[in-house]
């Protein structure tokens, strides 16, 4: 009788023993994975980045900043008049402007995030130069493309709504996060379906393509704490879309490089 209640007790143990190893490694793989990623964000609350997703967010943009400048001065090289110089320009301040602009904001929520009022001026100039960003990117479309009498309104309609998402960002920023994605995608779409009704197509695919990369990439734009990385990640969809856009205009509405040379 003794000897079946000891058998039971070890039993038992070496239950509770395999139990708490268990536990025990669980609680270092998720150690390990929150090196990687946080939890959710309350509803209009701000996601926190872990250290590595920090550095991410950084690198992911601040790599492209000297592409984007050697880029913007290529297309001011390749102009030959002065209204595509001011496009060249107005793009190229454009897509610096949204790489230097996110790359200071996340090293300022990095390292100065007990800086609160540094960090969230920096952070709606992160989101305002979106709305920038997108009309500068239409702006060659818009600008060196024949339009009819009804489209070329959206020349200074763009700005026009980036002015007001601008204005939008400085009354209500993160309050209604659903409503600032919904502008972000309306002022994008919108410009495109003026540049789909032009009668040279030339571009169009790649303007599409680089349109469908960007919405995909916003999937991870909102999946802090869900996916791991998830906004750098976004940041490549962007840099990815960006340079698509950048080609096609390179190709189609700036000359070559090589018949640059040719007229020299």
């Amino acid at each position: 009788m003794y000897e079946k209640e000891e058998r039971e007790r070890k039993r038992k143990e070496e239950k509770e023993e395999e139990e708490e190893k268990e536990e025990k490694k669980e609680v270092a793989e998720d150690s390990d994975f929150e090196d990687f990623m946080n939890h959710r964000a309350p509803a209009n609350g701000r996601y926190k980045p872990t250290c590595y997703e920090h550095a991410a967010n950084c690198y992911t943009h601040a790599f492209l900043i000297v592409p984007a400048i050697v880029g913007s001065a290529l297309l001011h090289r390749l102009s030959d008049d002065c209204w595509e110089k001011i496009t060249a320009w107005i793009y190229g301040m454009g897509l610096c402007a949204l790489f230097i602009v996110s790359t200071v904001f996340h090293i300022v929520s990095w390292k100065k995030s007990h800086l609160r009022t540094v960090e969230h001026c920096f952070h709606m100039c992160d989101r305002m130069v979106i709305y920038f960003f997108i009309a500068a990117s239409y702006a060659p479309w818009l600008n060196l493309r024949e339009l009819g009498p009804l489209a070329s309104h959206m020349r200074w309609f763009i700005w026009l709504m980036a002015a007001g998402g601008t204005i939008y960002v400085f009354l209500y920023h993160e309050k209604y996060k659903v409503v600032e994605l919904f502008f972000y995608l309306t002022m994008g779409f919108s410009p495109a379906l003026v540049v789909t009704s032009m009668n040279n197509t030339d571009g169009l695919h790649e303007l599409a393509c680089g349109g469908l990369i960007y919405c995909l990439g916003v999937v991870f734009f909102k999946s802090d704490g869900i996916i791991p990385f998830a906004h750098a990640i976004w940041h490549l969809f962007v840099a990815t879309a960006a340079a698509v856009h950048y080609y096609a205009i390179w190709k189609y509405l700036y000359r070559s490089p090589t018949e640059f040379m040719r007229h020299l």
